[in-house]
C-alpha cells in the first residue's frame, strides 16, 4: 500500500463522520448559519484530527497491533515501521493550520475546549501519558475525544448551557464510555500479551460489558428529560445495550468473541446517525408548526 494510502487508514475512514457530525450539528442548530468557520471545523473534526487521534494511536500500540488479529483493515491498520515518523509529522502538520484559524476566530472559553480535546486525542496514546492504560480513564478520555467536539462546536457559536443542553451532553458522554469499555473488551489477549492496559484487561471481559450495558441505559435515561421530541432519543440507546447483552457472561479467554458485537456497533453508528438527523430537523421545524 502506498504512503498516502497508509495515512488514509491510519486515520479510520470509517468513523470519520463520529467527530466531525458532532461539531457540524452543535454549530449549525446554534447559529443556524453554514459560514466559513462551520466549514473549517466540520473539516478539521473530519480528518485532521482522526489522522491525530488514531495515527498516534497505531505509532506508538504498534507492537499490541502485529498481535491483533482485527487490525490492519478499516477496524485499524498496522503501520510499517517506516511510516511512524511520516505519520506523527503528517498528523502535526494537518492539524496545525486548522487549530490556528479556530484559535483566532474562537473565544478564551473556546480555547480551553479545543485545548481540552487536543489534549485528550495526545494523551490517550503518546508515551508517558498513555491514558488508555489507565483503567476506567481510558474510557473517560475515548469519550472526550467524540464529546469535545460537540461541546466546542456549542461554545465556539456561543450557545446558551441549559440544563436540558447539560443532560444531553452528559448522556452522550456516558455512550462514548459504553462504547470505548465494550471495543476494548475484544482486545484483551492481545493487549495482555502486548503490555497494555485498560479498563477491559484489568476488571475483565464479563464485568466490562456490563458496565458498558449500564453506561448505555443510563445515558439513554438521561434523554427523557429534554423537551420533546428530544425524549425519543432515550429509545436509540436501546440498541447499543441490547447488542451487548449477548455477551453478558463472557469470558477472557473467549473475549475475541466481542468483536462481532463491536461489528455490529458500527452499523448501529450509521443508524443510529440517521435518525438522530431525522430528530434534529424535527427538533428544528417544531417551533415552525
Amino acid at each position: 500500500m502506498n504512503r498516502l494510502g497508509q495515512l488514509v487508514l491510519s486515520s479510520r475512514p470509517l468513523s470519520w463522520v463520529n467527530t466531525a457530525y458532532p461539531f457540524a450539528a452543535a454549530y449549525l442548530l446554534t447559529t443556524r448559519e453554514l459560514d466559513l468557520t462551520f466549514w473549517v471545523g466540520t473539516l478539521y473534526f473530519l480528518i485532521p484530527y482522526n489522522l491525530a487521534m488514531y495515527g498516534i494511536n497505531d505509532v506508538f500500540d504498534y507492537e499490541s497491533d502485529l498481535r491483533n488479529p482485527r487490525k490492519g483493515g478499516v477496524e485499524g491498520a498496522v503501520l510499517d515501521r517506516g511510516m511512524h515518523r511520516l505519520t506523527i509529522w503528517a498528523a502535526v502538520l494537518t492539524n496545525i493550520p486548522f487549530v490556528a484559524y479556530l484559535v483566532v476566530v474562537g473565544s478564551p472559553l473556546s480555547w480551553i475546549v479545543l485545548a481540552v480535546s487536543v489534549f485528550a486525542v495526545i494523551a490517550y496514546s503518546a508515551p508517558k501519558l498513555r491514558f488508555k492504560e489507565r483503567p476506567f480513564i481510558d474510557s473517560l478520555t475515548s469519550s472526550t475525544h467524540f464529546v469535545s467536539p460537540a461541546v466546542y462546536g456549542l461554545v465556539l457559536a456561543g450557545a446558551v448551557f441549559t440544563p436540558a443542553l447539560w443532560a444531553l451532553l452528559v448522556g452522550y458522554f456516558l455512550w462514548g464510555v459504553a462504547s470505548h469499555a465494550f471495543g476494548a473488551v475484544q482486545d484483551i489477549i492481545a493487549d495482555r500479551e502486548g503490555g497494555i492496559g485498560s479498563i477491559a484487561t484489568v476488571i475483565g471481559a464479563r464485568a466490562t460489558v456490563r458496565f458498558a450495558f449500564i453506561a448505555y441505559l443510563a445515558g439513554g435515561a438521561l434523554m427523557l428529560v429534554l423537551p420533546w421530541p428530544g425524549p425519543l432519543a432515550a429509545v436509540l440507546a436501546l440498541p447499543y445495550a441490547a447488542s451487548i447483552l449477548p455477551f453478558w457472561n463472557l469470558a477472557d479467554a473467549d473475549a475475541e468473541r466481542a468483536n462481532a458485537g463491536w461489528k455490529r456497533f458500527l452499523r448501529l453508528n450509521f443508524l443510529t446517525g440517521f435518525l438522530v438527523t431525522l430528530l434534529l430537523i424535527w427538533t428544528v421545524l417544531l417551533p415552525a408548526t
